[in-house]
């Protein structure tokens, strides 16, 4: 089968800029079209990461319509407002960016089948918030392969905060987010591990000091994008490498196993669970053992994914 490397990313905010980046910067791929509803947004920022692009591979990087993606082995989603715009950045409003749905699935309504018929048998990479239902809304349009950028950046964010109390490498952590990208999403501190050894146990505190640990640890994972927008008015660099890395996984065809979203029948809807990454979008679903509370955790995370859809089926 010939190798595609080509990549389309649909928005020229501050994350579709951030994976232009990332994706130039990492060599993640040959050709990337960078579309936009304003053309001249598209053609500026394009241009901007042209001139650098020399310094770092040969990448193509050019703005253009729907139509140039044709071709296109990946088409990265990025429109869309953000939790900042949309009123969604409330620590205490269980919905958290589920807000979001309603507005950007309108976005999504538009767009679609534009792309749909320009690169219809593209992987698409769902970024905009909420990404695992606008990850199934993305599927009632006829595409075959969709991915929710899903839990993987929580994943490192939830390996971050682990290394910085252990005082190691976060590359030696082995830790893992599952469910939804949001506030339902599960921290999985059964399995989390260093070198083999359990986090739990290293950190050889009372269970007192281990729950409050955790309580910390799970607040600063699950709301780090609030806590980047209060400072940043957009949470875009660490979705910007992901999307990247994940870029290269689909390109390069490698089979490597990460946490990200997808539909998943056992459960009815698109959340992240360990999964194989490769050419084809997701190739096999693992389910890691779990404690029985963290597995009640996971239901309750897909049912309030399904729950959304009676608020966007009417659209």
């Amino acid at each position: 089968m010939e190798q595609r490397t080509k990549v389309g990313v649909i928005g020229a905010g501050a994350v579709g800029s951030a994976c232009l980046l990332s994706l130039v910067l990492r060599g993640s791929a040959r050709e990337i079209v960078l579309v936009d509803r304003a053309r001249k947004r598209a053609a500026g920022v394009a241009t901007d990461v042209r001139y650098g692009a020399a310094l770092v591979g040969a990448a193509d990087v050019r703005d253009g319509d729907y139509a140039d993606l044709a071709g296109a082995a990946l088409v990265i989603i990025t429109v869309g407002v953000n939790e900042k715009t949309g009123g969604a950045t409330d620590r205490n409003d269980p919905a958290g960016r589920l807000r979001l749905l309603e507005t950007n699935a309108r976005i999504y309504k538009e767009i679609l089948p534009q792309i749909f018929k320009a690169a219809a048998e593209a992987v698409i990479l769902v970024v905009t918030d909420p990404p695992d239902p606008l990850a199934d809304f993305t599927r009632g349009f006829g595409f075959k392969r969709v991915l929710s950028s899903g839990t993987f950046l929580d994943s490192l964010r939830f390996r971050f905060h682990l290394a910085q109390r252990l005082n190691v490498d976060p590359r030696s952590v082995d830790a893992q987010v599952l469910g939804e990208h949001g506030t339902s999403e599960v921290l999985l501190w059964s399995s989390a591990r260093v070198a083999g050894a359990p986090v739990l146990t290293i950190l050889g505190q009372s269970e007192k000091e281990r729950d409050e640990l955790r309580r910390g640890i799970e607040r600063e994972v699950r709301y780090a994008n609030i806590t980047i927008i209060e400072g940043n008015q957009a949470s875009q660099y660490g979705i910007g490498m992901v999307s990247a890395r994940i870029a290269e996984a689909v390109l390069l065809d490698e089979r490597v196993v990460i946490p990200i979203g997808s539909y998943n029948p056992n459960y009815g809807v698109t959340l992240s669970l360990p999964s194989i990454l490769g050419r084809e979008g997701v190739a096999q679903l693992l389910e890691p053992e779990m404690s029985e509370q963290e597995r009640q955790a996971l239901q309750r995370s897909a049912d309030a994914l399904r729950s959304t859809w009676a608020r966007i089926e009417r659209l």
